[in-house]
């Protein structure tokens, strides 16, 4: 068993890294709940712990992800946003969302059809 924290390999019997002693958990692919290493199934949801999980996609560097967007741009967009990159980082906000319920839209909806509906909402559906 890999230990989550240092990625040690470690027998599938030990319940502590014996490189760093980190608690080794199985972590369930189908729900995130924290299971003993000898569980076979989880202990949360009985997914089938014993089951190859999907690869963890590894984070890609800033020239990866240049080199992957630059597919898709024109050299010279590409290089207008790496000369304002400073200006144009991601910024968090705190918003407010507010949901909503209108009394016989699905009605509506399925009486005007889809693209009806985008066109005199302006949101799809």
């Amino acid at each position: 068993m890999k230990c989550p924290k240092c990625q040690t390999e470690n027998p599938e019997t030990r319940k502590f890294c014996s490189e760093c002693g980190a608690r080794l958990l199985l972590i369930c692919p189908q729900c995130g709940f924290e299971n003993l290493p000898k569980d076979k199934f989880c202990g949360e949801c009985g997914h089938d712990l014993g089951l190859p999980s999907k690869p963890i996609p590894k984070e890609l560097s800033f020239e990866e992800k240049l080199a992957k967007i630059q597919r898709y741009l024109p050299k010279d967009l590409t290089q207008k946003i790496l000369a304002q990159r400073d200006r144009i980082e991601g910024e968090r906000k705190q918003v407010t969302v507010m949901f909503c319920d209108m009394e016989g839209f699905t009605s509506l909806t399925e009486k005007l059809g889809s693209e009806e509906n985008v066109f005199r909402n302006g949101s799809g559906l």
